[in-house]
């Protein structure tokens, strides 16, 4: 869709038909809305000025982009939003010569903006082509984004960096004396006047310099800007960033300037959608819902692992004064939330600031707190060193709640969480267990508020995959637990969720099975395993989390240290590729981990049925 001849009437319809696909995809498939429905002018004005084929178009995160995908050959596909072999909810190269990069962790952008201008600059491409970056107000949380901003001020690079700011947090305009200034400075007749001055106060020394500074300061004092304009880039703003014709008039200065500049765009989450109009934070990432009335599509059903560990947690802040805890911007996701309403002065959100999060942890931990580090597996690799550096090098007892570990269906490869139990295995001092069901989270919770050292424990986005099993007893330091018991010589090693996976294969086996609940993979249940070897030949393992370095290579390193032969095993956990998007069920199917399907796999290995290369693929 070529926009470049649009006039302002066709562009203000063309923001009115995306918001309307937007909705209409949106509401069936779920995804991100209140964020890409309010940054749809920005996108729309950055297509008129700019060209998406030549000037790299990096949107941080990149959950707000839709429009973007809408006006780049996408508005057929878009129906096929977070669908396997679908459109995918965030940038995406190979999907388009539009997208410049992946994304979908916070921060990046200005880094990759940065990155890509001393490319060009190198390429001799200055004046040809510009990076035009736009990050939240939510991204500027994080400090990354200050180190790309330090450099960039020092380089003086050509580049526009769009702040969406839709929540008011860098900093409010003094009223109207403010908008009139931030309009005027955006103006061409300030740039020139300002340029001009510049090389006037030139030829009269540093008097005249120092003078000129202090007026211009003095002016901006009543302005947000002065934070980038100290660091050494220009600043244009607040603007309304649902008002093309400023939008257009303002980028185009920018563009022209030859110097990175940063426009300051205030706008409203979920803009034209009533319903979601404002700071509604349900609105940001959302499942199928109701046109009509907003209301979702989705049947309550049973408890997720995120409520469960509220409750948990809650009831442990509730009887011990020195449990405290934190997230990432993430609250409502972790299911902090509640902790903060309950327990304001123990439980924070500390924004988009994962590595923040850990090391302010370790110090309460240091301080005789019990602190409760809760975030998403795919965000603590975020904050890795603080985990080994500030945590386990103390032997600091913070524990990791890390939510959304395996696979978590339309957020795609950017947000699986099958690395962790591989990045921080290997982590000295750490101890790594999981939950396999409501009773034994719990008791999980009760094992981590008395353990003394670093522990993490994971479970899955949504619930926990039902099985009828034993009750589950409590946890003991590097202790599993036999659920079922045979003579067989089969073994399926369940960890976490894949306990339950490992029992629903069961189901489909016409063989007797042996099924323990690993509980610990650091450390592992030597004294179990060693025992489990003299009855056993055939080991499964069932994880939801990547094979290299997960629970079937910990398994693997124990009997060779122990020089245990006779065993063979198999290990269900994830391949060595990132893991696509689409919906749970869908996902798990195309990587052969459905109970049916894993069960003919189980056969196959035991060669009690020919193998079917569709369900080994």
């Amino acid at each position: 869709m070529n926009i470049k001849s649009y006039d302002l009437e066709q562009l203000e319809a063309l923001c009115s038909n995306i918001r309307n696909r937007i909705l209409e995809v949106v509401s069936r498939n779920g995804g991100h809305l209140s964020s890409t429905l309010g940054a749809t002018e920005l996108i729309i004005a950055m297509h008129k000025v700019f060209d998406s084929t030549k000037d790299p178009f990096i949107y941080d995160v990149s959950h707000q982009s839709y429009a973007h995908k809408l006006v780049t050959g996408r508005w057929e596909a878009f129906d096929t939003l977070r669908q396997l072999d679908g459109i995918c909810g965030y940038t995406k190269p190979t999907e388009s010569e539009h997208d410049y990069f992946v994304a979908g962790h916070s921060s990046t952008s200005i880094s990759l903006g940065v990155g890509a201008a001393k490319a060009i600059a190198l390429k001799g491409e200055v004046g040809k082509r510009i990076p035009v970056v736009m990050i939240g107000d939510g991204s500027m949380s994080a400090g990354m984004a200050y180190e790309a901003l330090n450099e960039l001020g020092e380089r003086k690079y050509p580049m526009v960096i769009i702040l969406n700011d839709n929540e008011m947090s860098i900093a409010k305009p003094i009223g109207a004396l403010s908008r009139m200034l931030s309009s005027a400075m955006a103006s061409p007749f300030y740039q020139k006047f300002k340029k001009r001055t510049e090389s006037f106060v030139d030829n009269f020394g540093e008097g005249a310099h120092y003078i000129a500074k202090r007026a211009e300061e003095a002016l901006k004092l009543i302005t947000p800007g002065i934070l980038f304009e100290e660091m050494g880039i220009e600043y244009i703003g607040p603007v309304d960033g649902h008002d093309l014709k400023v939008l257009i008039e303002t980028l185009e200065i920018a563009k022209n300037l030859g110097k990175p500049v940063i426009i300051h765009a205030q706008t409203l989450k979920g803009k034209g959608y009533e319903i979601a109009e404002g700071q509604h934070e349900k609105w940001h990432g959302v499942g199928p819902f109701d046109l009509e009335s907003g209301s979702s599509s989705k049947k309550s059903g049973a408890k997720s692992a995120t409520q469960i560990y509220t409750e948990a947690l809650l009831h442990l802040a509730k009887e011990n004064d020195k449990v405290v805890g934190a997230t990432a911007a993430m609250p409502s996701g972790t299911g902090l939330t509640p902790l903060m309403e309950a327990y304001p002065d123990r439980f924070w959100d500390v924004a988009i600031a994962e590595q923040h999060a850990v090391t302010s942890m370790a110090a309460l931990a240091k301080e005789g707190f019990k602190p409760f580090c809760t975030i998403y597996s795919t965000f603590l690799q975020r904050g890795y060193d603080q985990v080994i550096h500030d945590t386990c090098l103390m032997d600091l007892p913070v524990v990791f709640a890390m939510d959304r570990a395996g696979i978590v269906g339309e957020d795609g490869e950017t947000h699986q969480g099958a690395f962790d139990i591989s990045f921080l295995r290997a982590v000295p001092n750490m101890t790594l267990f999981a939950p396999r069901d409501e009773k034994s989270f719990h008791q999980a919770i009760g094992f981590a508020a008395q353990y003394d050292r670093p522990c993490a424990l994971r479970y899955p986005r949504g619930n926990f995959l039902e099985a009828e099993l034993p009750e589950s007893t409590p946890f003991e330091l590097g202790k599993s637990q036999l659920l079922v018991s045979s003579e067989s010589g089969i073994l399926f090693i369940g960890y976490g969720n894949g306990v339950g996976r490992a029992a629903q294969t069961m189901a489909e086996l016409d063989a007797e099975v042996s099924l323990l609940d690993l509980r610990f993979v650091k450390p592992l249940d030597g004294a179990m395993l060693r025992r489990l070897a003299t009855r056993h030949s055939k080991w499964f393992v069932f994880s939801d989390s990547a094979k290299m370095g997960g629970v079937g290579s910990a398994i693997l390193e124990f009997l060779a240290e122990e020089k245990i032969g006779g065993v063979e095993l198999v290990s269900f956990e994830f391949d060595d590729a990132f893991i696509t998007h689409g919906k749970t069920p869908d996902v798990e199917h195309a990587l052969g981990l459905r109970p049916e399907q894993l069960a003919r796999r189980v056969e196959a290995a035991l060669g009690t049925e020919k193998a079917d290369a569709t369900v080994l693929a």
